[in-house]
């Protein structure tokens, strides 16, 4: 992997605000060190870092996919933590959750809205 990928994805990270890219990290250390580097550089030194989005933008992208997905609530809580540092409002974060529940369905908009709530709750 280029190691200037990985150095732009945590740029990336701490323009945003990540709180703890690390942790993602460690937590995949035993199991697959390689799929937390490439998460870092290729999500976010790549993807996240092209023009053409704003991270506002980005943010609201990912938490209406994650909504769809359901099962990613853990990505889903640190995605809200980042929606918030790059200036969404937590009403705007509830608004497009609840407007995802129209294309995703209720039951993954109720997880993806207890896990902002999770978000919104760790910042306090």
């Amino acid at each position: 992997m280029d190691d200037e990928q990985y150095a732009a994805g945590l740029r990336m990270l701490a323009e945003v605000g990540a709180s703890a890219p690390e942790a993602m990290i460690d937590s995949l250390r035993e199991v697959s060190p390689e799929l937390g580097r490439q998460t870092i550089a290729w999500g976010f030194g790549e993807i996240y870092a092209r023009p053409g989005l704003s991270p506002r933008d980005r943010q609201l992208v990912t938490l209406g996919v994650l909504t769809a997905l359901g099962g990613c609530e853990p990505q889903l809580e640190a995605h809200v933590d980042l929606a918030l540092n790059v200036g969404l409002t937590r009403e705007q974060v509830v608004e497009a959750l609840l407007h995802a529940a129209v294309y995703a369905g209720f039951p993954r908009a109720l997880n993806a809205t207890l896990a902002a709530k999770r978000a919104f709750d760790a910042r306090e």
